[in-house]
């Protein structure tokens, strides 16, 4: 489900930019406090000396970042890779204010008008209710943070149909392959019109044939709005296809060990399918392979 939460108050319309330092995430003292270069672009996600710690079951403390830097430009796609228990879906709850750090500083950056931005959070699984239809589901993220108007209505039907849902706008859940319910919730997720987009392996559980059209609806975002995009994904042949960096985790504490910018050779836009038949696509999976085993091999009796 989408899910998105103000940096000032838990909720679930979305996360918007803190007008301020002061609305920023509560920090410990270690906090960076200054304020970025004037004269530097904008990054649409900034994590500063991120620090955060789970208190295990026998009662020591279990590190999972610290002071993890890295931002996220304006229509950038990064991946997020790891081995499991890497802490990737702990800074997705992070960076949308689900879980408060204990150290450091995450700031969404504004839009290009100024105006606040905003993160929206869609999980592995759809989550839409059964009860109520394509359309309303649609626009439930506009509904739980105020009044959805007839606007509303006609921005949701006009991406249903975009995303080839328009005949069964009425209909319910239930009806749906798994490819429309992910299509469903992906329209719910944009309808707020984020400036920032967390996947957290959302198309995991879809066929090949659904899971390479919704790769491409996401790239597109940012060709159509300009939208910025972080996956957390355990494919690695996704993770290549669809992004202009993959950051890889490893450690523990976790750290970046590796950020790769993606450069791949094909003719037009990239697409899920001309990106995999890149004459560059084999070496970089074989790069991000290796690194990953590496990790494993070191650390793969450790747990999350």
């Amino acid at each position: 489900m989408m899910r998105c939460v103000p940096l000032t108050h838990i909720g679930v319309s979305g996360i918007d930019e803190p007008s301020s330092d002061a609305d920023a995430m509560p920090m410990s003292s270690s906090s960076l406090s200054s304020a970025p270069d004037a004269a530097a672009p904008v990054a649409r996600l900034s994590v500063t000396a991120l620090t955060h710690t789970f208190e295990a079951e026998h009662g020591g403390a279990v590190p999972i970042f610290a002071g993890l830097d890295f931002s996220v430009g304006s229509g950038e796609i990064v991946s997020i890779v790891g081995r499991s228990g890497a802490g990737k879906s702990t800074l997705f709850n992070l960076i949308s204010g689900l879980l408060p750090p204990q150290a450091g500083r995450i700031a969404v950056g504004p839009r290009a008008d100024g105006t606040p931005g905003r993160i929206a959070y869609m999980l592995q699984k759809d989550l839409l209710l059964p009860w109520r239809s394509v359309l309303e589901n649609a626009v439930l993220g506009i509904e739980l943070f105020r009044k959805v108007t007839a606007h509303d209505l006609e921005r949701a039907r006009h991406m249903l149909a975009r995303y080839g849902l328009g005949a069964v706008a009425q209909a319910y859940p239930h009806s749906l392959s798994g490819g429309m319910r992910q299509r469903v919730a992906l329209t719910r997720t944009l309808l707020v019109e984020p400036t920032l987009v967390l996947l957290d392996e959302p198309f995991s559980a879809l066929d090949y044939e659904t899971r390479l059209a919704l790769e491409d609806d996401v790239m597109a975002l940012r060709q159509s709005n300009g939208t910025s995009v972080v996956l957390v994904t355990h494919d690695i042949e996704e993770a290549i296809a669809m992004s202009d960096r993959v950051i890889i985790l490893g450690g523990r504490p976790a750290r970046i060990e590796q950020a790769l910018d993606i450069k791949l050779t094909v003719e037009g836009s990239r697409t899920a399918i001309s990106a995999r038949e890149a004459p560059e696509f084999r070496m970089w999976h074989a790069q991000i392979w290796g690194a990953l085993r590496g990790h494993s091999a070191q650390l793969g009796g450790l747990a999350a």
